[in-house]
């Protein structure tokens, strides 16, 4: 008995050993792993990022075409907007905590980055994994679903001097509107059983007054899609690899329930990451 905390001691030494070794990899790259190894790590979710020393520029040429590869999109903060009680006071966004699992981010997204003679970049998004549905819940308990994406994205920029050309550095930051679908398909059915597609035209359980006016909005099923607005901030510039990364910032408006209530302004900020290639 005299030995028990020893053990004890002993015990807890090797259980922080094995759980130290454990611990998923940080200091290496996502490529690098297999996939046991991320597997339920969460890496999965990381955007790669450049070295927060490299400073570097990329020139490009007027009037030529290039081609950028492996966007990555890393959601870090979400705020939501709120209409406050006194009328006199403006909204704002108020933070939001992450429901959604490890499943946030956008990636392998590809596009062109067109250069016109005034020297105004234009990147135009056009394929990838370019849409997650997110759901954050507010410090009052509502919980705000939304559909984040940067579907059809079309930012402008102006390429900043280079040496005897144009180029893309650490003050180059894309500006633009990209379309936001509907957060659920044409075929979904609510709890009553409506739907766009198929399903209930109104609620059955109430056959009296199941086509009022009251219920319009919920016997009537839509599908818009609407308009967010996203800003690409370049911080880092690989010359030598085309790689570039920085922050991000997206307002957009949140989930509808297939038209049945007004949307809200999600605000999310985070990390992108990007490779331009060559030209088109």
């Amino acid at each position: 008995m005299r030995f028990r905390g020893l053990i004890v001691a002993f015990i807890a030494i090797c259980l922080s050993i094995l759980t130290a070794c454990g611990e998923a990899p940080t200091n290496v790259s996502v490529d690098e792993l297999t996939y046991d190894e991320i597997l339920n790590t969460g890496l999965a979710n990381k955007c790669q990022q450049i070295s927060e020393f490299t400073r570097g520029s990329i020139p490009i040429e007027g009037g030529s075409s290039y081609i950028i590869t492996d966007v990555c999109l890393e959601p870090q903060e979400f705020f939501v907007k709120e209409e406050p009680v006194n009328k006199r006071e403006k909204p704002e966004f108020i933070a939001g905590k992450l429901l959604t699992r490890s499943t946030t981010s956008l990636e392998q997204i590809s596009g062109t980055i067109a250069v016109g003679q005034n020297g105004i970049l234009t990147f135009t998004e056009n394929d990838g994994i370019d849409f997650q549905p997110i759901t954050v819940q507010l410090p009052s308990g509502e919980q705000v679903p939304f559909f984040f994406t940067m579907k059809g994205f079309v930012g402008k920029a102006e390429a900043s001097p280079g040496t005897g050309s144009l180029a893309i550095n650490s003050s180059t930051d894309f500006e633009g509107d990209f379309k936001v679908p509907s957060y659920r398909g044409s075929a979904f059915l609510d709890p009553k059983g409506r739907g766009l597609v198929s399903g209930y035209d109104n609620a059955v359980a109430l056959p009296a007054g199941a086509d009022s006016s009251e219920f319009s909005k919920a016997n009537v099923k839509k599908t818009p899609v609407l308009k967010g607005t996203m800003s690409l901030q370049v911080t880092r510039v690989d010359g030598s690899t085309g790689e570039l990364s920085g922050v991000f910032e997206s307002v957009q408006p949140s989930d509808t329930d297939l038209g049945s209530k007004e949307p809200v302004d999600v605000k999310i900020r985070g990390i992108f990451y990007g490779r331009i290639e060559s030209k088109v």
